[in-house]
């Protein structure tokens, strides 16, 4: 085997049936949940279990965390599976790298509730957060894949609300695009072992039910994306959602939106997942959790003027 890292990430997905196809939708969720649980329980956080807006939460806080900055999370499966607990390691490191609290909600999924149950669970969850106190200046919004896609999405269903928009936002190889007219889902079909174009259709189908794959709060690579606040994108060269992360980017800036993206070399969809046994993952992390920084003080500066 190669001594690259991320050759033996490879090797290992590729030894594993990823697609679920003859698995039940319940044997499916859980073996997303057991991909986190692979790497242990999370160090280095308090992990505590609560509610907001009436959904199941997780509160991850580290050591010396500034109380007054919370990412909210949005973790990825399609819309149809993964929880809290499938993403606990790499929430808990992203709180590690930011210094903030972390909460992973635990948002309805299809099939049991179509589109747009999960972005009204979004945007719910926002709306809590600020109810609560917490300053937009000193919030953030993120996710990986779906949860990527929920992110802008509950971002843009806040926006036309009348919402404050939040300090940033970051996406994790985020899933902008349900039409599957992505011209990577051909050219990345074989470099990725985590997504295949069959398995993404399929996710699509079970989450929009009869709804149009082109709205703006399903795929917001359709949407007007003006006055959504900066945004940090990281996605894989190798992963077939890689025009998701470059047309979103390219369409934000057009908007006028701060939108940075990093295109990482060989990387595949959230190899930010593996940070324990890949350094590239750590430093996504790590890149991801100095941008918030940034964007918090920024914001607590200016809100000092």
């Amino acid at each position: 085997m190669s001594a690259d890292p991320i050759d033996q990430v490879i090797a290992l997905l590729e030894g594993n049936d990823l697609s679920g196809e003859d698995q039940s939708l319940d044997e499916r969720r859980a073996a997303m949940d057991n991909m986190s649980a692979v790497f242990g329980e999370p160090q280095g956080v308090t992990r505590d279990h609560t509610e907001i807006a009436g959904r199941p939460v997780q509160v991850f806080k580290p050591e010396g965390a500034d109380p007054q900055n919370v990412l909210l999370y949005f973790h990825g499966g399609g819309y149809v599976l993964g929880s809290p607990n499938s993403h606990a390691n790499l929430t808990a490191r992203l709180a590690i790298t930011s210094g903030a609290t972390v909460i992973s909600v635990d948002y309805r999924l299809a099939p049991e509730h179509l589109f747009p149950a999960a972005v009204e669970d979004g945007l719910a969850f926002y709306k809590a957060l600020l109810d609560q106190g917490v300053a937009p200046s000193r919030l953030a919004v993120g996710g990986d894949s779906a949860g990527g896609g929920l992110t802008f999405a509950t971002l843009l269903k806040a926006r036309d609300a009348g919402l404050p928009m939040p300090a940033a936002a970051i996406g994790l190889s985020p899933w902008t695009d349900l039409t599957g007219k992505s011209e990577t889902y051909i050219s990345r079909k074989d470099t990725d072992p985590m997504l295949d174009p069959e398995t993404i259709t399929r996710f699509a189908k079970e989450y929009l039910g009869e709804a149009a794959s082109t709205d703006p709060l399903a795929s917001p690579l359709s949407a007007d994306l003006s006055g959504l606040p900066p945004i940090f994108i990281q996605v894989g060269d190798a992963e077939i959602l890689l025009d998701d992360s470059r047309e979103f980017e390219k369409k934000a800036r057009a908007a006028g939106v701060d939108c940075k993206l990093e295109v990482w070399d060989r990387m595949i969809h959230v190899w930010h997942a593996f940070f324990p046994i890949l350094p590239e993952g750590e430093e996504a992390i790590e890149r991801l959790g100095a941008y918030l920084k940034m964007r918090w003080q920024q914001k607590a500066s200016a809100d000092a003027i």
